[in-house]
């Protein structure tokens, strides 16, 4: 849930740049090396747009964005987070500069509220709040400024549709944010949907962003997750070595109940895992190894369901071993491994299982679930 709560604040609009067509290749090259994890080759684009246009902000916005996609492919390591917050500043401080100058620069005020925005996001991601609230305070009123002198700009409707959807329906889904929506005016999650489909069509520069949140949100949070497809094949199909993409593409089909070509994509990713190819971490490999086992389980394939949900347990254990909390993987796969157990008549690893969930954090109905079963396995040794 971390992932998508209150990230009302993120603005991934992109101005139109300067025309000179050097400029733009740069970055479009850059983006999409961010994209496709070369982060070393980025670092170098990225370090020649800063050093040939040094009053541009847009060379180390990019930057930072090389150390967001790095917290991206796995958001419990923080090792990164000063660093990319430390950039961010930098790009907020340039921009403050270029503003007491010329208080209408649209490349400033968009860069200004695009760091604001992920430094928001990233908040949100660690839970504080406060600060994810302040900063999307700040930056909300920006989007509507950029508008204001580029309103023919098809990436600033990235920032609207992200703050539409968002505004309206996180505050229904997790109603313990809603105090901090005194922040902001309502939000609209048609119109929402509808200007991210825009940006995602015909942006310049947002484009594969808008289609990656489209996915995001699509997937996570509406019920006819059909439109999603598209999305999806379109993200993969143009950046097959991205796990997040994949990851997306593969939960897609989980929750159309196609598990044979979710199948399909997370064998894939745990192949590129044991190849060790670059973002493809334990992170991912633990999801791709849930859904295989489910694939297996639900075939009635017990053996193959064993073999993989038993990697993704010690693997889960491993990843939470110093964590105060568990992680839905960890939680079902011991209660799926718990119930296979039972349905073999393995009575006493079965018991163990259970009880070990009821030691871990409740996952939706884990803890009615493994007491039932305690119930009757305990019946079953009177007896």
């Amino acid at each position: 849930m971390k992932k998508y709560v209150f990230i009302l604040v993120i603005i991934f609009s992109i101005p139109v740049f300067a025309t000179e067509s050097r400029f733009d290749s740069l970055l479009n090259a850059g983006v999409h090396q961010i994209y496709s994890l070369k982060f070393k080759d980025a670092e170098k684009t990225f370090g020649v747009v800063a050093k040939d246009y040094p009053r541009h902000p847009a060379g180390k916005f990019f930057d930072a964005m090389i150390w967001w996609w790095k917290i991206m492919l796995d958001f419990d390591n923080e090792e990164y987070d000063e660093i990319f917050t430390d950039k961010l500043e930098n790009v907020i401080e340039m921009c403050d500069n270029i503003l007491d100058k010329d208080p209408k620069n649209v490349d400033a005020i968009f860069f200004k509220g695009g760091s604001l925005g992920f430094r928001g996001r990233l908040y949100s991601v660690r839970q504080s709040w406060f600060n994810a609230a302040l900063d999307g305070k700040d930056a909300l009123p920006l989007v509507f400024k950029a508008y204001e002198l580029d309103p023919k700009n098809k990436d600033i409707q990235l920032g609207f549709g992200i703050y539409n959807y968002y505004a309206s329906v996180i505050p229904q889904k997790f109603p313990f944010v809603k105090p901090f929506m005194v922040f902001f005016p309502p939000g609209n999650r048609e119109k929402g949907l509808a200007q991210l489909e825009d940006a995602a069509l015909n942006g310049r520069y947002a484009s594969i962003e808008a289609t990656f949140i489209l996915l995001n949100l699509i997937v996570n949070f509406e019920d006819d997750i059909r439109p999603a497809e598209k999305h999806a094949a379109r993200l993969v199909k143009e950046f097959p070595d991205n796990p997040a993409f994949q990851r997306y593409y593969g939960k897609f089909w989980v929750k159309m109940g196609n598990y044979e070509k979710a199948s399909e994509i997370f064998r894939t990713i745990l192949q590129k895992c044991e190849n060790k190819k670059t973002g493809f971490n334990n992170w991912v490999k633990r999801e791709a190894l849930y859904y295989l086992g489910m694939d297996r389980k639900n075939a009635d394939d017990f053996k193959a369901a064993r073999h993989y949900l038993l990697e993704c347990e010690n693997l889960s254990k491993k990843m939470e071993e110093d964590k105060e909390s568990q992680s839905g993987f960890l939680v079902n796969t011991t209660l799926f491994l718990a119930e296979m157990d039972f349905d073999e008549g393995k009575l006493k690893e079965a018991e163990q299982r259970f009880k070990a969930v009821l030691d871990y954090d409740e996952y939706k109905e884990s803890y009615k679930t493994a007491n039932e079963y305690l119930q009757k396995i305990k019946k079953s040794k009177r007896s």
